[in-house]
């Protein structure tokens, strides 16, 4: 049961957001550019930081449909998605994911976790000074998008089916238009 009266029938954040619709915009709009908007990182890859972190912070709703939305990116590789959230570095993931994904867990455990050795070890594998940015900034917001549908005690419902479809919306369509009022 939600910790205030957050709007009925709303999964998630979706109930966050339809309570503070003004708060709602920023926060959809970061995500939109984070993950949907133009980026040398793919989406299917901007959608397993996402996911990794928010499995790091236990988050089920955001784990399960960030982790729908990278399946959907990635031909429907649910397999994959569950792989890198066990055991990243040995998916059959790129290098400079793997190296982007290390960085990505040292943000979920604070900000001056992140070393200058990983962060040389993702330039070694190829990763920008953009990708890395980007890596930081989707691991910072998806703490805070964490916190923000657990601390709220949100509802989480547990149908894989309704993820999926979330999970296909948001690769094809991104952030600012929901769909069924699910988001992020």
């Amino acid at each position: 049961m939600p910790h205030i009266d957050l709007p009925e029938g709303l999964p998630g954040i979706t109930s966050g957001f339809a309570f503070r619709p003004e708060t709602a915009k920023p926060m959809r709009e970061l995500a939109h550019v984070l993950l949907h908007g133009p980026s040398t990182l793919t989406g299917g890859e901007r959608e397993l930081i996402a996911t990794y972190v928010s499995s790091e912070n236990d988050c089920y709703f955001c784990q399960s449909s960030h982790g729908a939305a990278a399946a959907a990116h990635l031909g429907k590789d649910a397999a994959l998605v569950d792989q890198v959230k066990r055991d990243f570095l040995q998916s059959p993931i790129s290098g400079k994911l793997k190296a982007l994904l290390v960085i990505a867990g040292q943000v979920q455990q604070g900000g001056k976790h992140v070393t200058a050795e990983s962060v040389e070890k993702a330039r070694k594998e190829g990763a920008t000074d953009v990708e890395i940015h980007d890596t930081v900034l989707i691991a910072a917001a998806f703490c805070m998008y964490n916190r923000y549908v657990d601390g709220l005690a949100t509802r989480q419902p547990q149908d894989p089916a309704m993820y999926s479809s979330m999970g296909e919306h948001l690769a094809a369509h991104g952030y600012i238009t929901p769909s069924m009022e699910v988001v992020s």
